[in-house]
């Protein structure tokens, strides 16, 4: 099978830094499936991995964190899905990732795709939409049952691809939404999500949050450079407040900061449930079959919004360079082989 992958941690301008191989197609068994990929997408995590490491790998390494395809065969584990069912899913950071045109992915964390979305739609959603959903839902924790209107989140890095979700679920949630953004088009993009307020991230965050009014917000979700907005983070939350982060931070934060108010702050990473196959591992299948039906629903708005086909390694070497901008607003999906 055709398969994508690099042996060597190299700039993206090297045409070595993704190659085009071939390997051997897996055999389904157990709790997997084997699913023939027809879409995929490129996120900052697949950059880091790529770009980050010394020396040259044994064996090619395959990345990608995002698919949407065909199950062709089941483990003898398998109950909840047969061969022909259209799924998609973000996949597991210690297994190959979703860059080859056969992949085995355990059922748990795997869910029926949306009906209503072509393959390039929703390949731009799996691993945005887990992060979003378990941030918002699971570790800040927002209850969906109460009432949230009178509550304010402040999502920092508000354009971006998690924040492309996150704002679109806080606000079908009912909360009051201030997101961060510093350009115009990512100003454009984070209030066509449903942002009520935009702050520049690049400017005093407690100064314009106060100047609109809130002194204290009831969440924090910090998606960009936890190191440069700590301080910020610790003067705004609310007391019992709760914060939330997905970024790896460079610096020891300083978790004292929060002791007065009682506030309380949770990792997110999207990767924990099938790294360490926890006992609430198949939530991220229930998680994805609600984000398909709020799909189906038209009650989401698509984030995919640059696509190339077929997928193979000059193509994905120009997604990888369009997330190393770091000025993407929405996704880049591939898609055929």
């Amino acid at each position: 099978m055709k398969a994508i992958g690099f042996k060597e941690h190299l700039p993206i301008e090297s045409e070595k830094s993704l190659v085009d191989i071939n390997k051997e197609i897996p055999v389904a068994k157990g709790h997997d499936l084997l699913v023939k990929v027809n879409a995929v997408s490129v996120n900052p995590v697949d950059v880091s991995v790529r770009r980050n490491g010394r020396g040259q790998l044994k064996y090619p390494k395959i990345i990608g964190w995002d698919a949407v395809g065909t199950v062709l065969q089941i483990g003898n584990q398998v109950t909840n899905f047969k061969t022909g069912d259209r799924v998609w899913y973000a996949g597991s950071f210690i297994r190959p990732g979703s860059d080859e045109e056969f992949q085995l992915v355990d059922e748990r964390i795997v869910g029926n795709a949306p009906v209503n979305l072509s393959d390039e739609q929703a390949a731009a959603i799996p691993l945005v939409g887990l992060t979003a959903y378990e941030s918002l839902f699971e570790q800040l924790p927002i209850d969906v049952k109460v009432d949230s209107h009178n509550k304010v989140i402040l999502i920092i890095n508000g354009a971006g691809g998690v924040a492309s979700i996150a704002v679109q679920l806080a606000h079908l949630a009912g909360l009051k939404i201030i997101a961060t953004a510093s350009r115009p088009e990512s100003i454009k993009w984070a209030k066509r999500n449903g942002a009520d307020y935009i702050v520049n991230h690049r400017q005093d965050l407690v100064k314009q949050v106060r100047a609109l009014g809130f002194k204290y917000v009831d969440y924090i979700l910090n998606l960009q450079n936890l190191d440069a907005h700590w301080d910020e983070i610790a003067q705004l939350i609310k007391p019992e407040g709760f914060v939330a982060a997905t970024t790896e931070n460079h610096h020891l934060i300083d978790l004292q900061k929060l002791t007065k108010k009682k506030a309380t702050f949770a990792w997110e990473w999207m990767y924990t449930k099938s790294y360490y196959h926890t006992s609430d591992m198949i939530s991220q299948s229930h998680i994805l079959n609600r984000l398909a039906k709020l799909y189906d629903d038209k009650k989401l708005k698509l984030i995919d919004t640059k696509h190339y086909s077929p997928i193979n390694a000059k193509n994905l070497r120009k997604a990888h360079a369009d997330v190393e901008t770091g000025h993407m607003t929405g996704k880049v999906t591939l898609s055929g082989w």
